[in-house]
């Protein structure tokens, strides 16, 4: 994998130099100490990955970033002194299309002990393993085959999303659309490392009037609530209509999976609701979109024109797995329209018991 590293600081493109090196099948091809120059360097040599700090001159990170994204899109990885300290930088980085965020390693002391390292180079290896990761599901081009579903049983409707690259933002178009007395539940997989799960609910919170959780253990779904998946196991939602997790070991590229979350709903009989499926690189949640559609519940992907990277709802796309494509802007109002318009006994109160 050829590895572009962007930061301001000397020592610290050395110590990432010593890590990358290091490690068998990593290359630095280039290095950049502004932002200005990382636009330049990867318009004429694109690598495979940036590693990208926020603080730089000229241009800062997430300007770089937006650049890139914009013009010549490269899987980004923000690396920074302090995930605390940059916390808003972060955020905007990642809804300008970097993937996720790790601590820039340091040296301890005066030995050759890297801290940090290991982190970082479990990073490289998720994002690799991504982007090298085959189509799966149905068949490109393979027609979806439409069930009758009934939209009976009691249980409170459930809008299930997941999200990438870009996503915090998307997520907070799409949920900012919701009224607060949406009757339905909606849970959430972001593709985000787990220490951001509490800063993303915290944001969430100011762009929604609807009820923001992060899932600590399991518990029966509501209505006008979201669940943020706060941890690194697999979300899903069991027959008793409760959300839990289970733990990974399945070989999937993420965790939790957008998939796994989609494919929980898809075998329950009788529940209503719909899937969607914002920006993001890779094909996670494509399958399980697709399940849901066979389903009979509704689907729906995010555009082309509107997604920072087209890789998830894209893969969907192909699949045939969305009944409807729209702009980000649509989404909300889509997804109100069709929750609304189920008979009412597929509804319950928000004030269910999580007994």
């Amino acid at each position: 994998m050829r590895i572009a590293i962007v930061n301001a600081d000397r020592q610290a493109i050395e110590i990432l130099r010593g890590v990358i090196e290091g490690e068998a099948g990593l290359d630095v091809c280039w290095t950049a100490r502004d932002g200005k120059e990382a636009v330049a360097r990867c318009a004429a040599d694109r690598p495979d990955l940036i590693l990208m700090a926020m603080h730089l001159p000229a241009m800062d990170g997430v300007e770089a970033t937006r650049h890139i994204m914009g013009t010549m899109p490269c899987p980004i990885l923000v690396v920074t002194a302090t995930i605390a300290g940059a916390f808003s930088r972060v955020y905007e980085a990642m809804a300008a299309g970097a993937l996720d965020a790790v601590e820039t390693p340091r040296r301890v002391g005066d030995g050759e002990e890297i801290a940090g390292a290991g982190e970082l180079l479990r990073k490289i290896a998720t994002l690799g393993a991504l982007m090298a990761a085959p189509l799966q599901g149905a068949s490109a081009g393979k027609p979806a085959p439409r069930s009758l579903r009934p939209s009976h049983g009691g249980a409170v409707p459930v809008v299930a999303i997941g999200s990438s690259t870009g996503g915090p933002h998307a997520l907070g178009v799409v949920l900012s659309g919701l009224p607060a007395d949406f009757p339905a539940a909606v849970l959430v997989v972001q593709h985000l490392d787990a220490r951001f799960a509490d800063n993303l609910a915290h944001w969430l919170s100011r762009q929604t009037p609807l009820d923001i959780r992060l899932l600590e253990r399991p518990e029966r779904i509501r209505s006008a609530t979201v669940y943020l998946a706060a941890r690194e196991a697999h979300m899903v939602l069991d027959g008793r209509m409760r959300l839990h997790y289970v733990e990974a070991g399945d070989g999937t590229n993420h965790c939790p999976s957008v998939d796994r979350l989609f494919e929980s709903l898809a075998v329950l009989p009788g529940l209503t609701g719909c899937g969607v499926l914002l920006t993001g690189m890779g094909r996670d949640g494509a399958a399980g979109l697709l399940a849901m559609r066979r389903a009979g519940l509704m689907t729906v992907a995010q555009d082309e024109d509107t997604s920072v990277i087209w890789g998830m709802p894209g893969a969907a796309v192909r699949q045939q797995a969305a009944s409807a494509v729209l702009p980000l802007d649509r989404i909300a109002p889509a997804v109100v329209r069709y929750i609304r318009s189920l008979p009412e006994p597929a509804r319950v109160s928000r004030g269910a018991s999580d007994a």
